[in-house]
């Protein structure tokens, strides 16, 4: 993708397109994961500040961190392996500046229903069960920052979540507007993933 946007070379093997696909999945999808791993963080530490060590333990913390890329790895490779068993012919050119599942699809020559619907469902309802409980962690978290009594004391709770908060909204919304368009838009995409 470096040689492509630095104008050097517009070629990428099949092998390269793998990995790529792969890699571009594996680091949305382990990001998605430690978002709603540090929004369940979050709502341990401001909902149980007492409890806080106990409940996330550095053995908590370990297997958490692993389960994100463990689960991230396992729904990606499922999601490689099934877009790189379509036999592909034609012009065998992706019509975009990387490799990615609906770029990939227009080039095979079977048909692809399935694996539409399948990515649909792992690429939209991943996300939206992360994204939903995100949401139930930080409506936990305004809830109990609300029964806090010193303005200060609100404010520095709330500013604890700013910064996840910003991330994760920068995170998802690409994710709604590339993945969950009834009919895709190359402009759209091009501009939101760049």
């Amino acid at each position: 993708m470096l040689f492509y946007l630095s104008g050097n070379s517009r070629a990428i093997s099949y092998a390269g397109c793998v990995s790529q696909l792969f890699f571009y999945h594996f680091l949305g999808c382990t990001e998605c994961f430690l978002y709603t791993v540090m929004a369940y963080d979050r709502f341990v530490a401001i909902c149980y500040p007492l409890r806080y060590t106990i409940i996330m333990s550095h053995r908590v913390c370990a297997i958490l961190a692993m389960g994100t890329s463990f689960f991230g790895c396992i729904r990606t490779t499922f999601l490689t392996t099934l877009t790189f068993q379509l036999p592909y012919c034609g012009p065998n050119e992706v019509d975009y500046y990387f490799c990615n599942i609906p770029g990939m699809l227009k080039l095979a020559c079977a048909d692809t229903s399935a694996l539409e619907m399948v990515g649909f469902i792992s690429v939209g309802l991943m996300p939206l069960s992360c994204f939903l409980l995100i949401l139930t962690s930080y409506s936990c978290i305004v809830c109990s920052i609300l029964q806090i009594q010193s303005t200060e004391g609100q404010r520095r709770a709330f500013s604890t979540c700013s910064a996840h908060l910003t991330a994760i909204l920068l995170s998802f919304m690409p994710v709604v507007l590339i993945y969950l368009q009834p009919t895709p838009n190359p402009w759209l995409n091009a501009t939101v993933r760049s």
